[in-house]
């Protein structure tokens, strides 16, 4: 999780005033030395925390402390807005549309991550169901357009690149013209980059924005640099007319606040942030739901998106089963390939309200993703009537055996998953059959949920278990690796 570190000291800060007897301007202090030190470590720019001290102090004055029957409350809420106005410039992100032709190009220093990050950017809108292409411009980092070939075949994302022609501006415009001709919603173009600025630099981006006239510019940044950012932010923005900004390398870096606060400062967006290599790790940015997820409270709205992504509604049989309220192994490998395919369990985790980065701590993502794919294994070796039924036919020991040897597995581990189903089907039981959630939901209530994640109704909640059980659910499913 992004800022683990911060949160964890922002989180202490706020419980030590809970703890406090007695809310008053000493108490208020004492909170807001802790916070805006924790900020100064995360190499937050010095201006932006005392602003950020000012602002808490002006809105929780002491005349409103007591007057406030909730004073905690208060406190915590004049916080919460003064963290979001750090990291949010008030302008709003352009974004690509389905069935309209836009282009965008790529800036940044070399080393920042851009390749990768063109190759996130376009698979995240490939799984929005867009047609999306990538062209490599890049002709002076040897080594730059198989790079960008072998991420994007990865990610079956058609590529355009050459290994004969030098001019980069030349390479720009016969990919994009490629791209329209084959009416591709959204066409990507990774651009040069250099170890410092140099003028060639500036000049060959100009060139290239001329000549391909892209819809938005991004400025791909390294999340490290801290406070440099600032004033690499401000050079590109003279060059080139920047319209939005992914910080890359935010896995559990400690000054990454620098970085998010220096570039919200040049009043350019923050659109994504990259947590890490994988094709998933680009995390969408909002500055509330950013806030929210770092000092543990979840975020529904990412939570929701992510599993929409996942297209669970287009498994028929897995949703009649469910409105059953039946849960069937084939339906539980059918809904891990999906989150497996949303990438590692913490991210999501991370989205569940109450999942602060304490909680976060004790569980290992990458062995849980081992423990998947061994489950991925032991369903593969099971026929479709063993896949189709509720786990109980593995009380012959026999059968147990068999699909142990056939996955590699020990018949101890095929008894956890079936431990797990178990769980998960409990939870669907709950949900589905003639007096299950599902039952007393209409179109017009689950519209309203996808549109708005807050509104469920508490008893529906309190079906599948209520906050604490999903946390449950959830930190099961990560901690697969016990």
């Amino acid at each position: 999780m992004v800022l683990n570190e911060l949160g964890a000291r922002i989180n202490g800060a706020l419980q030590a005033l809970s703890r406090e007897s007695v809310i008053d301007e000493k108490a208020v202090d004492a909170l807001l030395r802790e916070i805006c030190g924790a900020l100064l470590e995360s190499d937050v720019n010095v201006r932006l925390v005392q602003q950020l001290r000012l602002n808490v102090k002006a809105l929780v004055n002491k005349d409103e402390l007591a007057a406030s029957a909730n004073k905690r409350k208060v406190i915590q809420n004049a916080l919460f807005d003064e963290l979001c106005r750090l990291v949010d410039p008030g302008v709003k992100p352009w974004e690509p549309r389905k069935g309209k032709q836009s282009v965008i190009m790529f800036v940044g220093l070399q080393g920042s991550g851009k390749t990768t990050s063109c190759t996130k950017l376009a698979a995240y809108y490939k799984r929005k169901g867009m047609k999306v292409g990538m062209v490599c411009a890049d002709t002076f980092r040897a080594g730059a357009f198989d790079q960008l070939k072998q991420n994007a075949s990865r990610a079956h994302i058609p590529y355009y690149g050459s290994y004969n022609e030098a001019d980069p501006v030349q390479i720009a415009m016969e990919g994009v013209a490629k791209f329209k001709k084959d009416k591709f919603d959204l066409i990507i173009v990774d651009t040069s980059g250099r170890h410092k600025q140099e003028a060639e630099l500036f000049a060959e981006m100009e060139q290239i924005a001329a000549a391909i006239k892209p819809d938005n510019t991004v400025f791909v940044m390294d999340g490290t640099i801290g406070q440099a950012a600032d004033s690499q932010a401000r050079a590109f923005k003279e060059s080139v007319d920047i319209g939005s900004i992914i910080i890359t390398k935010m896995d559990g870096h400690a000054k990454g606040g620098g970085a998010i606060s220096a570039v919200a400062a040049t009043g350019s967006p923050i659109i994504f942030i990259g947590t890490g290599e994988h094709m998933h790790d680009l995390d969408r940015f909002s500055a509330r739901p950013f806030v929210s997820k770092m000092l543990g409270m979840g975020d529904l709205t990412g939570l929701v998106e992510t599993v929409q992504d996942m297209q669970l509604d287009k498994n028929e049989d897995m949703m009649k089963n469910i409105a059953k309220g039946v849960f069937t192994l084939k339906d539980m490998r059918d809904q891990l390939q999906s989150i497996m395919k949303m990438g590692p369990l913490s991210k999501l985790m991370g989205m569940m309200p109450g999942m602060s980065p304490e909680m976060m701590q004790g569980i290992d993502a990458d062995e849980s993703t081992r423990r998947l794919r061994s489950y991925m294994c032991i369903f593969d070796s099971m026929t479709e009537a063993e896949l189709g039924s509720d786990g109980k036919v593995f009380e012959d020991e026999a059968r147990l055996r068999r699909v142990a040897r056939g996955s590699g597995v020990r018949p101890v581990d095929i008894q956890a998953m079936l431990h797990q189903h178990k769980q998960f089907g409990q939870i669907v039981k709950r949900m589905g059959g003639p007096k299950g959630m599902l039952s007393k939901m209409n179109p017009a209530m689950m519209q309203q949920m996808a549109k708005n994640p807050g509104a469920m109704n508490p008893n529906m909640l309190k079906q599948m278990g209520g906050m604490g059980g999903m946390q449950k659910m959830i930190q099961q499913m990560g901690g697969m690796s016990g």
